[in-house]
């Protein structure tokens, strides 16, 4: 067992491959496509009651920022995007692409304290920019609970140490159903590792994926979203796209988009079809509202043949009934087609789903924070998103409606243009 109870004072990204997957999946779309839309990114805090700036030095927080700005991507992490092509049998990245971003370096920040507490958003080309999202995330994620162990003693920061390995353990128990929780019939649960962006630090991340990979089987462990770890590990990379797209999108086809018509999220799912084929054809449905996408937006040929969809807001249960129901009232099996359930899943709500759908569709789990920030402090909700594009203030709306994002005019705009009506509300856990 390592040691890493000892509170680092050190750089916190020291690869640029250290980001979630789907940033390399849809920085293939961004830099073929739009990679000079100017963009603007923002950072929010969902975490009701906590001020970062009470927590976070604003010059620590700089100095990590910065240290990013020196990193590039070398001979060995170009080599494994090259050589990526386990969704199909063509490589995943044209050389074009890799060729960018072996000259990458991130774009400048803009950093600042507002309303007493931190706010920091980023500019610039689209494809460069698009990779500070989960970076920023993980690194004011670290500073903040480094903060809380250094007023710790030392046994203090090994007893929290040793309370995330015992829960881990409990869920790989859980997992492996030793427990015998589910019952033969309602199947395994397979899951991926989601935790990068709130990740309480990333030495523990990387003992809980090694953790993983050593305990639980690769056909129940399909892979994890982090790109470092997936190569150092030898696990699937995961992940294909976010909202940011069809945020993004809605910038650049602002004059497109018209009520009951979002030209943009279809064309979305046009252009990612037209480059990856359907070995990504997961759809993130709630950017705005998931009932307006699968009602409007997703059609019979998709429902067809995309793979399935993920869930990543409102009630999870709902949401695979009403999926059930779509793909029967489009003639498609839904036995056939997989859920990815993946926003705010602890080993308890995982196993509640699969138990209700096991052999009704396919659910797999996108498992983050509860698995990579669970060691006795209570978890922030950090998002980045795109908030500009094209000169266009955007927005997302989400299937929970505390999850929107954006300028109120933007907000307000989506939801007249998709007769937005969702009530559902719960405060953003992770």
């Amino acid at each position: 067992m390592r040691n890493i109870s000892r509170v680092a004072d050190e750089p916190i990204i020291t690869s640029l491959l250290d980001v979630d997957f789907y940033k390399f999946t849809m920085g293939q779309l961004i830099f073929l496509l739009h990679p000079n839309v100017p963009v603007r990114f923002t950072f929010k805090n969902r975490t009701k009651g906590v001020n970062l700036f009470e927590h976070v030095d604003l010059g620590e927080l700089r100095e990590q920022l910065e240290h990013v700005r020196t990193l590039s991507f070398n001979n060995s992490d170009l080599h494994y995007l090259r050589g990526t092509n386990e969704y199909g049998e063509q490589r995943m990245f044209r050389e074009e692409y890799l060729q960018f971003l072996s000259k990458l370096k991130l774009p400048e920040f803009d950093l600042r304290v507002e309303g007493g507490d931190l706010a920091l958003d980023f500019y610039g080309p689209w494809a460069e920019v698009t990779y500070w999202e989960t970076i920023s995330l993980s690194i004011k994620n670290e500073l903040y609970y480094r903060s809380l162990m250094n007023k710790l003693s030392s046994f203090q920061r090994t007893v929290h140490y040793a309370e995330g390995r015992i829960r881990l353990f409990s869920k790989i128990q859980k997992i492996l159903n030793r427990d015998n929780s589910l019952k033969p019939w309602e199947g395994r649960i397979v899951c991926s590792e989601f935790g990068t962006r709130r990740r309480f630090a990333k030495a523990w991340q990387d003992e809980v994926i090694e953790a993983l990979a050593e305990e639980i089987p690769r056909d129940q462990l399909r892979g994890t979203s982090n790109a470092y770890f997936a190569q150092k590990y030898g696990l699937l990379p995961m992940g294909s796209n976010a909202h940011e797209l069809p945020m993004a999108y809605s910038g650049i086809y602002y004059d497109a988009d018209g009520e009951d018509y979002l030209y943009s999220q279809k064309k979305v799912l046009e252009d990612w079809e037209n480059l990856y084929g359907l070995e990504l054809s997961i759809a993130l449905s709630d950017t705005f509202g998931s009932d307006y996408f699968f009602d409007r937006v997703f059609t019979q040929s998709q429902y067809e043949t995309w793979k399935g969809s993920r869930q990543d807001s409102g009630d999870p249960i709902q949401y695979g009934e009403k999926r059930i129901e779509n793909y029967i009232d489009h003639g498609v099996d839904p036995t056939k087609k997989m859920i990815l359930f993946s926003d705010g899943l602890d080993i308890d709500k995982i196993i509640q789903i699969q138990r209700r759908f096991a052999n009704r569709l396919v659910p797999t789990f996108g498992w983050g924070t509860d698995l990579t920030n669970d060691l006795g402090f209570d978890p922030l909700s950090l998002v980045v998103k795109v908030t500009k594009a094209a000169g266009h203030d955007v927005a997302k709306l989400s299937d929970n409606i505390e999850k929107a994002m954006g300028e109120p005019e933007a907000i307000e705009r989506m939801k007249k243009l998709v007769g937005y009506k969702v009530a559902y509300s719960e405060a953003c856990r992770y």
